[in-house]
């Protein structure tokens, strides 16, 4: 198999939406260090871009019009606990924003996840409820720092929730075979300390493995009869990269990452004849959520927000060749900061590959014998994190006609727990004869797409189909046709999936016109999805609001980026979309922002033990009346083939 392995080299002139490089990473925490912001227990949670205003990209864009290079940084002082943004300008070498954010609780740092299994296991009062389950050796003790939430009886403080595991047999042993179920501990991670042990009682530690390396014991051997599959481009990609600017068929786009994000695509544009046509300004992870059903102690508070509580771009997987990404590969690094504010670069990110992907079109004139088929091509950008127990895949599809997709895999391994053997869970599936089970759960996304259909003026259209009524305009009873409704102001544009009107949302530039008189457009197309099945009085619903539609539709805010507002860790809620959409501005012909959100439904099985295979989740933004007729009349045929 014929791969390659490449870094990006910094463009000569640097565009304004170029992530920071380590070196701007220091030289930006080194003007705050000059300034005398920070105190010796200072942290960062982020330091990332500080993004120009969009009108000032766009200039760039269109003449060279130079911005100003900013970072922007998220600091935690432990000390005390206050949390406090800044802006340090490197093009002038000065702080120019400083500011004490109060009442907030900013993302969970890195450093944290293991100070909190450090703080968990050396506890005695966590030693004794061990002990009362027969845990007397502590090294395999396994603590995954759940975040806190807000129910309104939480203790003071910086603090994670830190559920138990304990690996049995050596430290490749899969822990989330044996919970230690009822026990649940409070840490303060500013203070360094537990603060409260919550013991509900002692049900017996599952002892079966749950292996899944082919080296464990109770793993079947590797199948021998699969061939090897070689994927090879002997004249190279298609595509070319220079700095983080892509360039592949029609497309043109630049890629970014930031730490909670993870990896965003901006000012995507496509070619259409001597045109080039803006369709996507800025595309993100705005939030994600993960609502547990199950209303046992330990699991009635599992609500992980892992883009706002848990950075999910500090969690991304270095990427291996043939493993994670496979054929003639390009890679970007992940540049982001840690605790102490030291560039950390994350080799591989990012992935950028071709994919082969079956029939674009085909067509055969039966009377003449002759075909014409063309094979569908995709470009394919993505990122996996690592999530405590679970696997997020994060996949950009850009396809030859103008089609654009995204997909999340989901994967890893199921948070478990235990109930007494021979009984078995209401609110979960049973998993083994030890008693080990998985609750039933959801994964909730929220995206932030900043369309520019053919400009930054837009409007959005619902569509729905509807089935004519009886009557002589419909005499066979067979009649059905679209219907278009203008979503004009916010609270408007609050709108679920309707599968019995095969419910669509269409983003158009009203000023201009295809070839039969219409606006061109872009269609947001679903699919599976979820409802929020919790309360509507529930804490999840208030601190996770975006889960209540499907589409939500703002006008553009540079500092409205996150559903669930800029700081949902131990937030009582209702930020973000919730107070943002209650002013009901006007989204008609205007620089919109659709928010999108879709999910997947996870009923555990037998089959996702002990580890999960991929289930997915996504949608499709298809033009509609964007392109005058087919854009991809002009792929060649086969290479290899003799069709046509």
């Amino acid at each position: 198999m014929t791969t390659t392995q490449q870094r990006p080299a910094r463009a000569s002139t640097v565009h304004p939406l170029e992530p920071l490089s380590a070196e701007e990473i220091t030289r930006a925490v080194g003007l705050l260090r000059e300034a005398g912001h920070l105190g010796d227990a200072c942290r960062f949670v982020s330091v990332v871009l500080h993004e120009p205003p969009k009108s000032a990209v766009l200039a760039f864009e269109a003449d060279g019009t130079a911005t100003a290079r900013e970072a922007a940084a998220i600091v935690l002082d432990k000390a005390d606990g206050k949390t406090y943004e800044a802006v340090a300008s490197l093009s002038d070498g000065a702080v120019t924003h400083w500011e004490h954010v109060p009442g907030v609780q900013p993302q969970v740092l890195l450093e944290e996840f293991f100070e909190c299994e450090a703080i968990v296991k050396a506890d005695a009062g966590v030693q004794d409820a061990l002990r009362k389950r027969g845990i007397t050796e502590f090294d395999g003790v396994m603590v995954d720092p759940w975040s806190a939430g807000h129910y309104g009886d939480e203790e003071a403080g910086r603090l994670l929730r830190a559920l138990v595991w304990v690996k049995m047999d050596g430290p490749d042993d899969n822990g989330y075979a044996h919970p230690v179920e009822n026990l649940i501990v409070y840490v303060d991670t500013n203070a360094r300390r537990v603060v409260k042990v919550e013991d509900h009682g002692v049900i017996a530690v599952p002892r079966q493995p749950g292996n899944y390396a082919p080296d464990a014991a109770d793993v079947p051997a590797p199948r021998t009869d699969l061939k090897p599959i070689s994927i090879t481009q002997p004249e190279g990609t298609s595509f070319t990269v220079d700095g983080h600017e892509v360039r592949w068929q029609r497309w043109r786009f630049r890629v970014g990452f930031t730490p909670r994000e993870g990896l965003v695509l901006n000012t995507v544009r496509y070619t259409d004849g001597d045109r080039e046509r803006s369709v996507l300004y800025r595309a993100s992870l705005s939030e994600m959520v993960v609502p547990y059903g199950d209303p046992a102690p330990t699991h009635r508070r599992k609500n992980a927000f892992d883009a706002g509580e848990y950075n999910i771009g500090t969690l991304a997987n270095p990427l291996e060749l043939g493993c994670d990404c496979l054929g003639e590969i390009y890679y970007f690094d992940g540049v982001v900061a840690d605790g102490d504010g030291n560039p950390m670069t994350i080799p591989n990110a990012v992935c950028l590959h071709e994919e082969d992907y079956g029939l674009l079109w085909k067509h055969t004139d039966f009377r003449t014998e002759k075909t014409e088929v063309r094979r569908s091509r995709r470009l394919v950008i993505s990122f996996i994190a690592t999530v405590g127990n679970y696997e997020y895949g994060f996949f950009w599809y850009l396809y030859q006609d103008g089609t654009i997709q995204f997909e999340v895999k989901l994967t890893g391994i199921m948070s478990t727990g235990a109930v007494p053997e021979g009984t078995r869970p209401t609110h979960g599936q049973l998993l083994n004869s030890d008693g080990l089970y998985a609750p039933i759960h959801q994964h909730v996304f929220n995206m932030r797409l900043d369309l520019d259909v053919d400009g930054v003026a837009n409007s959005i259209y619902e569509i729905d189909t509807e089935t004519d009524p009886p009557g002589p305009q419909n005499p066979l009873g067979n009649a059905y046709r679209t219907r278009e409704t203008l979503l004009d102001t916010e609270l408007a544009a609050q709108r679920r999936m309707s599968l019995d009107r095969a419910r669509c949302w269409k983003i158009v530039n009203p000023h201009e016109r295809n070839a039969v008189g219409e606006p061109p457009g872009y269609a947001l197309k679903p699919r599976d999805n979820v409802v929020p099945l919790v309360q509507p009085e529930a804490s999840v619903m208030r601190r996770a609001g975006f889960m209540a539609h499907h589409l939500w539709v703002t006008p553009h805010a540079e500092r409205e980026r996150h559903a669930a507002g800029e700081y949902p860790n131990q937030h009582q809620g209702g930020e973000g979309l919730l107070r943002w959409t209650a002013a009901d501005r006007p989204v008609a012909d205007t620089d919109l922002v659709v928010w999108y959100t879709f999910g997947s439904h996870h009923v555990a099985r037998l089959e996702d033990w002990p580890v999960m295979p991929a289930q997915y989740a996504g949608f499709s933004l298809q033009p509609t009346g964007f392109f005058d007729r087919n854009p991809a009349l002009d792929a060649p045929r086969p290479m290899n083939g003799h069709c046509g």
